[in-house]
């Protein structure tokens, strides 16, 4: 699994006890407060499962914010290169939702231990049309992991986002965006969404419920099919 962040620069809503400094509200260079830190948990949870980890902790989005889809792009052609055992692809960012008077709002999920943040699978539908055989298996991944969280970790995903932006997910195997929270949400909350994500699947979840899973993915496939007759569009937070 190769990890990596267009805007690892994103942040959190600062608690009084972290004293780190923010190049503009809710984004920092300090790799423990952004999304590099994220990164690094999922990556040491994973790797705990015994799953192979490339965690890329460049910074994308700096100096310019504008050219980090480009950089991004960059370092992941160039992993792809160098490490042609890569399967999965994992962009992680965090989302931004506000109130009506643009406060930012926490997305969260209630678990018997506390509230984590809610992750979000998104799904570039940018090369659809043209047949692209990689959109298929970005989708087909998203639809998998979304009806196992689902299923496991019921609340801690909201709806897979298909759309129209250009996310680079074309270049590798089984691609995928994944907002993990929202400004409005705490660092710990988000760090919190990654222990229950990889629940799923291991442990006391190994012993699958594969018809439970099955009919899951069958929900989830008709969620993105309505989500899809009413309007993809491409997002300006990601």
């Amino acid at each position: 699994v190769l990890i990596f962040h267009t805007h690892a620069s994103e942040s959190y809503t600062k608690q009084t006890a972290q004293d780190y400094q923010e190049t503009t509200e809710f984004r920092t260079l300090n790799t423990a407060y952004n999304m590099v830190a994220l990164g690094d948990k999922l990556a040491t949870l994973l790797e705990q499962a015994g799953i192979g980890v490339i965690h890329d902790r460049t910074l994308h989005d700096y100096p310019s914010y504008n050219s980090a889809y480009t950089n991004s792009r960059q370092s992941v052609q160039d992993y792809l290169r160098r490490y042609p055992s890569i399967q999965v692809v994992l962009d992680l960012h965090r989302d931004a939702a506000a109130d009506e008077n643009g406060n930012p709002l926490p997305l969260t999920a209630t678990f018997p231990d506390g509230e984590y943040a809610q992750l979000m699978l998104v799904v570039s539908a940018f090369d659809a049309e043209a047949k692209d055989p990689k959109w298929q298996e970005n989708m087909a991944l998203a639809l998998k992991l979304q009806a196992k969280l689902q299923l496991y970790c019921p609340g801690v995903a909201r709806p897979i986002a298909v759309r129209t932006t250009n996310y680079n997910q074309a270049l590798g195997p089984r691609t995928l965006l994944v907002e993990m929270g929202a400004a409005g949400n705490t660092q710990q909350e988000a760090l919190g969404v990654g222990d229950q994500g990889t629940e799923v699947g291991h442990g006391t979840n190994a012993h699958e419920d594969q018809a439970g899973i099955d009919a899951q993915l069958n929900a989830e496939v008709e969620n993105v099919q309505k989500a899809e007759g009413d309007n993809i569009t491409g997002s300006p937070g990601s």
